[in-house]
């Protein structure tokens, strides 16, 4: 059974930035691709960034490209979100997820989910 821990959320100003971290144990994280979601209040689970196995592939929602980078670092069993330019529309709790699919988009195809970390911008 994979167990996802996420951390690094917290309060920042708009235009600042944070790296949140997902630790993966119970399997080794290469055996998954993995995504990042988040959720604000009142609204469904949002795709945010995913990546391959290797780390060689990523996707991005239209909303944080630019702005978001997922990477991962196998060796540590660990998944990244680095988030930059952050704006007060990015708070919400963010999830790191794992999938034994395809590099996609939605959620249903993430089976194991950590407990998230809330992300708070002020403006």
């Amino acid at each position: 059974q994979v167990q996802l821990v996420e951390s690094g959320g917290g309060l920042v100003q708009a235009g600042g930035s944070l790296r949140l971290s997902c630790a993966v144990s119970g399997r080794t994280v290469s055996s998954y691709v993995m995504g990042w979601f988040r959720q604000a209040p009142g609204k469904e689970r949002e795709f945010g960034a995913a990546i391959n196995r290797s780390g060689g592939s990523t996707r991005y929602a239209d909303s944080v490209k630019g702005r978001f980078t997922i990477s991962r670092d196998n060796a540590k069993n660990t998944v990244y979100l680095q988030m930059n330019s952050l704006r007060p529309e990015d708070t919400a709790v963010y999830y790191c997820a794992a999938s034994r699919g395809l590099l996609g988009i939605g959620a249903d195809g993430y089976a194991y989910w950590g407990q998230g970390t809330q992300v708070t911008v002020s403006s």
